[in-house]
């Protein structure tokens, strides 16, 4: 492997002060690499929001099941 002195001198610094080897610090990131390639990705999800102050006040430190009844009030039974 040819790896970039300014990497290897900066390894070196980090298992000596971690009292490792390289090679463990080598392995170690090979392994979070592999973990995080591997890892199915993640869709983001962007946070949905409205202009405005959040809840209306009669709702604001509503229970979850009278959100739910104001949100279905009218439709149905």
């Amino acid at each position: 492997m040819d790896i970039p002195s300014n990497i290897m001198r900066r390894s070196k610094e980090l298992a000596r002060r971690d009292h490792t080897t390289l090679r463990e610090l080598v392995h170690e990131g090979l392994e979070l690499v592999l973990e995080r390639r591997e890892a199915p990705s993640r869709a983001t999800v962007k946070p949905v929001t409205f202009r405005g102050q959040g809840l209306a006040p009669q709702f604001r430190e509503a229970r979850w099941s009278r959100l739910r009844d104001a949100a279905y009030e009218g439709r149905g039974s």
